[in-house]
């Protein structure tokens, strides 16, 4: 079932819950945890769409041993819609919660804002971000009012999905049709800029309206390929963007004072150790993408959308939907990567 590939996505951010104590689970040489008598207690809502049913379960068994060890009595309740896990956590029924970075934004802007449009270009990039969150340096950023976030990784490159390939001019995206996710602040403004017509879709529905034709673009991991068969809606005319526009990460939210003093900076520090086996895991199916689907970009329409894109985060930026300190320090990745961009120039602002 498609939902599979998608548990192990998130499954492999439950990085998401060991990034909690910044350790892997229990091995067999290291032996049983010692079990402080005074265990301190922390619960968390997991969202994992096959439930309990789904591959974290096993994971978060190993993590619960793990976290005795460190002094903390370690329980969960699984949910499958995002949704809802994340009402729950607002709520104050639990202590901490994984989600993607856009949904981040109710508890930090900052690092809720890594997925802005365009903003990163590839995985290095998004690696020095993320080495640039997990520095002690950074810490205070981590912390807003009762919220930390104490670990994160790579949940994918974006790609956009077209129906017809012939779309290739900034105005032939007029009147579309595309699949956008419910509860990202952004959409609207991104798809009334080129005269797209959103329809509000949830991460599954969105790949079947694709395939059945009901809309004519969707933006998805290269992950979803195959287990979601796009080829049927990539049929007789479609194709692939060969670059992808964003780049969005998979977040753990916690309530700071829930856990012994110190646990946030080891969890960022853990992700990073991991952070190369988060990018293959991603990038594999990045390389299975069939050639024939993909859409190369002319040269001189690169300049056009990188400059549309900039415009677009300095927009929602001044909206408020964008952390503009996240944006600066993007730009400043972008630009030591390649400092002979146009959007490098002194007198460029982002």
């Amino acid at each position: 079932m498609p939902q599979n590939i998608v548990s192990l996505l998130i499954t492999r951010f439950m990085g998401a819950l060991l990034v909690l104590v910044g350790l892997s689970g229990t091995t067999q040489a290291e032996g049983p945890p010692s079990v402080p008598e005074n265990l301190h207690p922390f619960f968390a809502c997991v969202w994992d769409p096959i439930g309990k049913a789904g591959p974290a379960e096993k994971i978060l068994q190993e993590v619960k041993l793990k976290l005795m060890s460190w002094g903390v009595d370690f329980s969960w309740v699984t949910y499958t819609e995002e949704r809802v896990a994340i009402e729950e956590f607002k709520l104050g029924r639990c202590d901490a919660v994984n989600v993607l970075d856009f949904r981040v934004r109710d508890f930090n802007k900052f690092t809720g804002s890594i997925s802005a449009i365009g903003a990163l270009t590839s995985y290095d990039q998004l690696g020095v971000v993320l080495n640039t969150l997990a520095t002690p340096k950074a810490a205070p950023l981590m912390r807003v009012g009762e919220y930390e976030v104490t670990g994160f990784g790579p949940a994918g490159a974006i790609f956009l999905f077209t129906r017809d390939r012939n779309i290739i001019e900034p105005e032939d995206f007029g009147g579309k049709r595309m699949a956008v996710l419910d509860g990202v602040p952004e959409v609207d403004f991104l798809t009334s800029r080129r005269g797209i017509s959103p329809v509000r879709s949830g991460i599954f529905d969105s790949f079947l309206k694709f395939n059945n034709g009901m809309v004519d673009l969707v933006a998805g991991p290269a992950i979803i390929y195959e287990p979601f068969e796009l080829y049927k809606g990539l049929e007789p005319n479609g194709g692939i963007f060969e670059r992808p526009f964003l780049y969005i990460t998979m977040q753990v939210v916690s309530r700071w004072q829930k856990l012994p003093e110190g646990i946030g900076q080891k969890g960022r520090n853990w992700s990073i150790e991991k952070y190369q086996d988060f990018v293959k895991f991603l990038k594999d199916p990045e390389e299975r993408l069939p050639e024939k689907y993909m859409i190369t970009i002319p040269d001189r329409l690169v300049d056009f959308w990188v400059e549309d894109f900039r415009q677009s985060r300095m927009a929602l930026a001044e909206m408020g939907i964008y952390d503009s300190r996240m944006l600066k320090l993007m730009r400043k990745v972008r630009c030591k990567a390649d400092p002979h961009k146009a959007e490098c120039a002194a007198d460029v602002k982002e």
